[in-house]
């Protein structure tokens, strides 16, 4: 009876082992396939859906959660935003991109990532609902932000996001920003973070034509049109490669005497 009892309960465990290993490379695929729609095919909607089918399978796996995270953003920028139904439908997917990045940093708050997309998902419902009206999440984005880069000194789309932020701040005379406890924004630390984001990922489109923009707001045009003139010769990695290399190439022609 011992023997039976001890051989059926060996019999389990290998079997549940089996089953989890064929669990964790269903989920594998299913992040694999997600990746090529979302990265090389730029079919953001089959992207999500890789990755919810992953996130059913294994709902505390933190690349699908910080990968939805992302996707979520995706499509909600590319979404219409011309009627109140539309904007709506918009803000929600920013708020399942936060709700998702959320749930990736309580799954490992050690990780850069998950910090990275919140941050991304707060910018995006601070542009939403006006960042100026917004105060609290652009304070929180900074925040994310630097501490993506403590996790991960490599990270080369959190440098971009906290360029972006000071640039977007900038906008704003100093004085103005000041009252408001966002005087840390400048020019000058969103082009060191942009540039770091170019060093590390060179080849990234974006990074160089809002680059380009924040050395033309700081009129160092020789430096933009640097990057500028990089951008024809670059691989397309984004969806929207084709229209930054458009805008890029009529700054540049906006700049070229000067």
């Amino acid at each position: 009876m011992k023997r039976c009892f001890i051989f059926l309960l060996s019999f389990l465990i290998l079997l549940l082992t089996q089953t989890l290993s064929q669990s964790n490379e269903k989920v594998k695929q299913l992040i694999a396939d997600g990746d090529e729609f979302s990265e090389k095919k730029f079919d953001n909607y089959k992207a999500l859906e890789k990755y919810t089918e992953a996130y059913k399978i294994d709902p505390q796996n933190y690349d699908v959660l910080w990968k939805l995270s992302k996707v979520y953003v995706d499509i909600g920028e590319h979404l219409p935003a011309n009627t109140k139904e539309e904007k709506k439908k918009q803000l929600e997917m920013y708020e399942k991109a936060r709700e998702f990045a959320e749930l990736a940093i309580k799954v490992n708050p050690n990780g850069s990532m998950g910090y990275t997309r919140r941050a991304i998902a707060l910018g995006r419902i601070a542009l939403f609902k006006g960042v100026w009206e917004s105060i609290d999440l652009v304070k929180e984005v900074k925040k994310d932000c630097e501490k993506a880069i403590q996790l991960d000194p490599n990270n080369s789309v959190a440098y971009y996001v906290l360029g972006r932020t000071h640039a977007k701040l900038c906008e704003r005379p100093k004085f103005a920003r000041n009252l408001l406890g966002l005087g840390w924004a400048s020019y000058e630390e969103a082009i060191k973070n942009y540039e770091k984001a170019i060093s590390l990922r060179p080849t990234f489109i974006m990074y160089r034509l809002d680059a380009a923009k924040a050395y033309i707001e700081v009129k160092n045009y020789a430096k933009a049109k640097e990057h500028l003139m990089k951008i024809p010769e670059l691989p397309t990695e984004d969806e929207d490669d084709p229209q930054f290399r458009k805008e890029a190439q009529e700054l540049l022609e906006k700049i070229k005497d000067k």
